[in-house]
């Protein structure tokens, strides 16, 4: 809950405020031209990124493999799509950052090895001794 909290009211007063900032430094309008700049931009290379990894999951569905990676990387574009069209600096940084493929894959291989970690703990190993097996 205090997560999502932050979100709501912690991100947007960030954003603000970034945007405060670099104002002052650049002027208003400059600030405005950048923020439009960045939105189609970002757009343009997440559609670029997207067609990209919609054609390796094809090749490697036509090779009958299990397109996972493909899978997480598009929906980790879609997100940076959405995180590019959200005005302000910080969602930018943060979308950019998953349009680019080194560090995707990087934040990709930290969020797995978390979810594999997570899994292995409720793990309980156990054995099934059958006394009588196939009476018919």
């Amino acid at each position: 809950m205090n997560s999502f909290l932050f979100l709501i009211i912690g991100l947007p007063a960030l954003e603000i405020l970034i945007m405060i900032k670099i104002g002052q430094y650049v002027g208003a309008l400059n600030t405005v031209l950048l923020i439009f700049f960045t939105a189609v931009v970002g757009v343009y290379y997440a559609r670029i990124q997207g067609m990209s990894t919609l054609r390796s999951a094809f090749q490697n569905a036509y090779r009958n493999k299990v397109p996972v990676y493909e899978m997480l990387s598009g929906a980790s574009i879609a997100i940076a799509a959405f995180l590019l069209i959200i005005p302000g600096f910080l969602t930018d940084v943060l979308g950019f950052a998953l349009l680019i493929p080194i560090t995707r894959k990087i934040i990709l291989s930290l969020i797995i090895k978390k979810d594999i970690k997570k899994n292995n703990e409720n793990v309980i190993e156990a054995e099934i001794i059958e006394d009588k097996k196939d009476e018919l």
